[in-house]
């Protein structure tokens, strides 16, 4: 599925992503500065979370919760191994069924499950971002 949107769209985007994906482990694919982080924003909003929604580039994690269920924001960024991930108990949170949101994913390919779905976000010359939803195996 690809969907072209701007920063006002961003509700109906990830509304979209939630009910549209067989996962709820998700990948998120872009450059610096494309709008990861603001679209897992927008995703924790919509599942109901209510707390201040932030980047874990230094801490790694976040841990999100709404009524339900617990959201785990992930970035990857700043590793320098798989070995750190596996430092944090990564594998644990993937035995869990929360949602599970990653930033820089590929820094960590040996350690991801088979079911996954990847959001690859591009800008576009006009300010809007265009994402695909592609279906790992």
């Amino acid at each position: 599925m690809i969907i072209e949107y701007s920063l006002e769209d961003l509700p109906d985007v990830a509304k979209q992503i939630i009910n549209g994906v067989a996962s709820k482990i998700l990948l998120f694919d872009a450059s610096m500065g494309v709008g990861k982080t603001t679209l897992i924003k927008e995703i924790c909003k919509q599942l109901g979370v209510t707390d201040v929604i932030s980047s874990p580039t230094y801490s790694l994690v976040n841990e999100y919760e709404n009524s339900t269920e617990s959201i785990y924001h992930f970035d990857f960024y700043r590793i320098d191994n798989e070995e750190e991930a596996h430092d944090i108990g990564f594998e644990e949170y993937l035995d869990t069924d929360a949602w599970i949101l990653i930033e820089w994913p590929e820094k960590v390919p040996n350690l991801l499950p088979e079911d996954t779905i990847t959001l690859k976000i591009e800008l576009l010359d006009n300010g809007k971002r265009v994402l695909t939803y592609l279906k790992d195996s």
